[in-house]
């Protein structure tokens, strides 16, 4: 968490897909709250993840951060296992909406859920006075689309790291994605050179972040950001059973590949700090987990 905000980061989502919150325990869960609200209260926006396979369980998690946490909104994936219709759908935000003590915001995640929210049931769910925004992972084009149909004020936060320069660009300025956890600090520098006008330098700053994201791939998700972050003095295991621990030998040659070296030398190590947003700035959050 002092990470993200020594990186420049605007806000952090605790608990999302890349947090992997469903295979934690409840004591786990309940220790990530703790934790992070303790870390972030001041420094920037703090959103927690609470979505899980229904609404009880769902509840659950809504009761335990209206209790004990101070945030500033819960983020909920769409419920996945089963596909849910438009009418349910809506229905299942509306009432975590009327039970959160805190802004909601839907999560839209295909590729993990196996369930595409529509714009129907997107702008149906925005009628609710507590529902206040969507992050989107799926195409940007949909998303773009989707922020000329849902009210004014209703934030729609992109996650497509590959394009962080160009949606900048076209005036997308709320993107998140867990990558930016890695290198917070690279993904700062594209955006002060957007803002300085300096799209050269932004693009420049976008190639070493986009191999930085090719590689984290290659080697796999969970395992390269087990072995990135514990590198960049970070500790933690960040691919929980039953996701496979990366090998010496694979986490050797991560370590040695040219843009993970750039990585460890450019990047300072994790220290506590606390900063304040900056007022004007892009809002580039990341996912972070235990």
């Amino acid at each position: 968490m002092n990470d993200q905000w020594a990186g420049g980061l605007n806000g952090v989502l605790v608990g999302g897909t890349m947090g992997l919150m469903q295979l934690q325990t409840e004591a786990t869960y309940r220790q990530m709250v703790d934790v992070s609200v303790h870390h972030g209260r001041g420094a920037g926006e703090l959103l927690m993840g609470v979505g899980d396979t229904g609404l009880a369980r769902t509840l659950e998690r809504i009761a335990l951060v209206n209790r004990s946490a101070s945030v500033d909104g819960v983020v909920v994936v769409t419920p996945f296992l089963w596909k849910f219709g438009h009418g349910e759908l809506v229905d299942y935000f509306c009432r975590i909406a009327d039970a959160s003590r805190y802004p909601v915001y839907l999560y839209d995640q295909p590729a993990l859920t196996g369930s595409k929210l529509s714009t129907e049931t997107v702008v149906a769910a925005a009628e609710h006075k507590n529902v206040h925004g969507i992050k989107c992972s799926a195409d940007p084009a949909w998303a773009r689309q989707l922020a000329s149909a849902v009210p004014v004020g209703f934030r729609v936060i992109v996650a497509q790291a590959d394009l962080v320069n160009e949606l900048l660009r076209d005036g997308v300025n709320e993107l998140l994605d867990g990558i930016f956890s890695v290198a917070p600090a690279w993904v700062r520098a594209i955006g002060d050179a957007a803002r300085a006008g300096r799209w050269d330098d932004a693009a420049r700053c976008q190639r070493r972040l986009s191999e930085l994201l090719s590689i984290v791939k290659r080697y796999g998700v969970f395992q390269s950001m087990t072995t990135l972050l514990n590198a960049r003095g970070i500790p933690g295991k960040f691919g929980p059973a039953p996701v496979a621990p990366i090998t010496a030998a694979a986490a050797a040659q991560l370590l040695g590949e040219p843009i993970v070296q750039d990585l460890l030398s450019s990047q300072p190590p994790a220290r506590e700090v606390s900063t304040q947003v900056v007022a004007g700035a892009p809002r580039f959050s990341t996912r972070l987990s235990r």
